[in-house]
């Protein structure tokens, strides 16, 4: 005996497909359309270094880089770098900052503006007992926090790619949400 063939109801498909794609387009044009600075900061390197000086006497130096970019529309404002002890320091590229002391310790470096799409690195130099966590503390300006990102070095996939996995992640949403609407509606006898 054959299996009758399955019948899609086109109106559940359009009343489930339809809020998910403005979600999406949403979540899509506010990102598009939003005009603010967003900082994201990050670790570049930590390094440890056995060195030997000419003399003969060895040295044992730490360095380590802070990434920080605005990846937001509009410019950054007083982007501050706070630090519990701020030893050697160099600041690529070369920009205009200035180090002023934090009530109750530490130390500050102040960027006046970060543009768009601007990045700077911070490295650092010193040497034990000092170690990189005794360093940094925050990165803020007038308009927030940065955000703090893990940065993984792998392989990135091609944008096309990245497009196609996401309709077909959303292809599987609906079609999996649909099965559930025929699912409840057979259990149901509607």
């Amino acid at each position: 005996m054959p299996t009758p063939p399955v019948l899609i109801d086109w109106m559940v498909v359009a009343t489930i497909a339809a809020p998910l794609l403005a979600l999406v387009a949403g979540i899509w044009l506010k990102n598009v359309f939003e005009n603010r600075p967003q900082l994201v900061t990050f670790f570049g390197a930590v390094s440890v270094f056995n060195y030997t000086a000419p003399n003969g006497t060895r040295l044992v130096v730490h360095t380590h880089d802070v990434v920080v970019r605005n990846t937001g529309r509009r410019s950054a404002h007083n982007v501050r770098l706070g630090h519990q002890t701020l030893p050697d320091h160099n600041i690529s590229p070369a920009v205009d900052h200035r180090v002023i002391d934090v009530p109750g310790g530490g130390k500050e470096i102040i960027l006046p503006t970060l543009v768009p799409g601007e990045q700077i690195v911070v490295s650092y130099l010193y040497f034990p007992p000092i170690t990189y966590a005794q360093v940094n503390t925050y990165v803020k300006s007038d308009e927030g926090l940065a955000t703090v990102i893990t940065v993984l070095l792998e392989p990135q996939a091609p944008k096309w790619l990245s497009v196609t996995g996401a309709w077909l992640m959303l292809l599987g949403l609906v079609t999996a949400i649909y099965l559930l609407w025929i699912g409840i509606r057979a259990v149901v006898g509607g």
